[in-house]
């Protein structure tokens, strides 16, 4: 991969010495005398939320948020676009538009107040992609559009081609051909993800998605809980987990996990859902529990 000294990325970003340095100072980026494509792609992320008077601090805050909100990114800069919206940042994962520190999904409304599809962000394409990194980059920016996602996956394989072990080229082209219905050939890309990178943990919540969906949930709760090792504030594994449980008919393990999920998402979507389950666990535990008594009392010789 290539390499870029300071003068380098100074050069080519059109930056000044002291805007770098005052963005590693801010912890937006590592200080470091060389860097690599990615890093080239971070810095000039942070330049355009900065021409936009995004404040550091909230640049930070939203990177940190983001990597709480959807554990196992270890990247948000590149493993989502990236736009600011006023002062604040807005992520495009999965198809919807975010703002992790708000905790909201972000939504267009016409005059009418009709909610219109949301609009995904203006991505420059790389035009003349040679390294890996530069196609991943590439197919990062397909995946905006939903009508180019097959262009997307012709890209990432692309990627694999050039690297086999590219374990964020592995989950994203997983994830588009899972949501194709393509389930074997999603494994196959996550198990793949998990070989390049034992420590992934978001490649262990998607391969635990897979295997659910094929009817394998005892190595689903395998998968999540390997998940949950690595990550363990990872909300959606301590809620798929606590699924997986549900239909194991394992409530007690269920409801450790679904108490850890309304603890780390307490505002989310799923969050009703999750209480309903915590308050039916208990009532039918207390059930139980004077079930039992009332035997045990039956069965006393008198």
């Amino acid at each position: 991969m290539d390499r870029y000294g300071r003068a380098d990325v100074i050069r080519i970003l059109r930056i000044t010495a002291k805007q770098l340095v005052g963005w590693e100072r801010a912890g937006l980026v590592a200080p470091c005398e060389f860097y690599s494509f990615f890093d080239l792609i971070q810095l000039k992320k942070v330049r355009d939320l900065r021409a936009r008077r995004v404040a550091p601090a909230t640049i930070l805050r939203s990177l940190q948020a983001m990597q709480k909100q959807v554990a196992g990114m270890e990247n948000p800069f590149l493993e989502s676009g990236t736009y600011a919206v006023g002062r604040r940042i807005a992520f495009r994962h999965g198809g919807h538009s975010f703002d992790p520190v708000a905790g909201q999904f972000l939504m267009d409304f016409d005059p009418t107040g009709r909610l219109l599809p949301t609009r995904a962000p203006k991505v420059r394409i790389i035009a003349d992609a040679q390294t890996a990194a530069d196609f991943f980059q590439r197919g990062v920016a397909l995946e905006e559009d939903p009508n180019t996602h097959d262009e997307a996956v012709a890209v990432y394989a692309k990627v694999l081609e050039m690297d086999p072990s590219f374990a964020a080229a592995h989950i994203n082209i997983g994830t588009l051909l899972y949501n194709r219905r393509e389930f074997r050939a999603s494994e196959y890309h996550y198990r793949k993800a998990i070989e390049a990178d034992p420590k992934y943990a978001l490649a262990y919540f998607d391969l635990g998605n897979v295997l659910d969906e094929t009817g394998r949930v005892v190595e689903a709760a395998s998968a999540y809980r390997t998940a949950l090792q690595l990550a363990p504030t990872y909300a959606d594994a301590h809620y798929n987990l606590a699924l997986a449980y549900e239909k194991l008919r394992e409530p007690r393990k269920a409801l450790k996990h679904w108490k850890a999920y309304v603890r780390l998402d307490g505002k989310g979507p799923w969050t009703i859902h999750a209480r309903h389950q915590i308050r039916h666990i208990l009532e039918s535990e207390r059930l139980k529990i004077v079930y039992r008594s009332a035997t045990k009392q039956a069965s006393v010789p008198k």
